[in-house]
């Protein structure tokens, strides 16, 4: 499965950079970018990636603002990669409470091994995107009424 990516930063350098660094892995295809919220939200509409790569300082809506929405209204892996979010930076803590699943720092060309852990977790959370995005569906009540996942209609549930 390749993981298909948008890359959402207000940045044309950084846009461009984090293209060249997640091209590089034949399982990772950028599918676009965007340099702010009103274009990020039509990209998602019209080209439906696994995985967001977002931005928490943009102009109009910021990332944090922008992650909101996402989750509230199409749910899907976000990776935030900003200078605000260095480990244990506030605007990290603030991405993950409101559903970013991991956060990096501004990659750097000189940091060979955080750009493997970069390309290494976009690949590891697209894994999630079909699972979060039914997940959603299910309890926005797109898919009807779901049967309880019960041990009598599924034994092969392991409790």
């Amino acid at each position: 499965m390749t993981a298909r990516v948008l890359i959402v930063d207000d940045s044309t350098t950084v846009r461009l950079l984090l293209s060249a660094i997640l091209d590089i892995d034949p399982e990772i295809e950028v599918v676009g970018t965007a340099a702010d919220a009103a274009e990020a939200r039509r990209l998602i509409k019209q080209l439906n990636p696994d995985v967001l790569t977002l931005d928490v300082e943009m102009p109009g809506m910021n990332g944090l603002d922008f992650l909101t929405r996402v989750m509230k209204l199409r749910p899907m892996p976000v990776i935030m990669i900003s200078s605000h979010t260095q480990k244990g930076a506030r605007a990290s803590i603030e991405a993950l409470a409101r559903g970013a699943l991991s956060c990096f720092a501004k990659p750097r060309l000189d940091d060979e091994q955080m750009l493997r852990e970069l390309r290494k977790k976009v690949k590891e959370v697209a894994r999630y995107s079909s699972a979060i995005k039914w997940t959603a569906a299910a309890y926005s009540g797109q898919l009807g009424s779901l049967p309880a996942l019960t041990y009598q209609n599924n034994p092969g549930l392991i409790m």
